[in-house]
């Protein structure tokens, strides 16, 4: 090849995460450290929504059991336009988990949990 076309080849490399994931419901997915996420907003999505993509991801991405623990790093509510990191270490879980159901607050769901929002999401179409 020449110089030229490997220098652009080199730059669109840098200029797309290649480590980003789209989740099945197309949420991006951008991993900021082995054991933290974050998934940017991307049009009307609610917490379901980003629940779907880091359950996905744990889960086809990284390749954890459906057992494996995520937890909502940000604290809720995410404002309009804003997106949700997560993390995989209970220490630094956020205080609530920004769903809408009774646990212990900044408990983790697994991974199987999480994805279970993407098949509701299907359903629903």
């Amino acid at each position: 090849m020449k110089p030229v076309a490997l220098a652009l080849l080199a730059a669109l490399s840098l200029a797309t995460p290649a480590a980003a994931f789209t989740a099945e419901n197309g949420l991006i997915v951008r991993p900021e450290a082995p054991d933290a996420f974050v998934i940017p907003w991307r049009g009307k999505s609610g917490p379901a929504d980003f629940w779907c993509a880091a359950g996905d991801y744990a889960v086809r991405a990284l390749r954890l059991p459906v057992t494996a623990k995520i937890y909502r790093a940000s604290e809720p509510p995410r404002r309009s336009g804003e997106g949700v990191r997560f993390t995989l270490r209970a220490d630094q879980a956020a205080s609530s988990s920004g769903l809408a159901l009774l646990w212990p607050r900044g408990a983790g769901v697994s991974a199987g949990f999480a994805q279970s929002f993407c098949e509701n999401r299907i359903n629903r179409r």
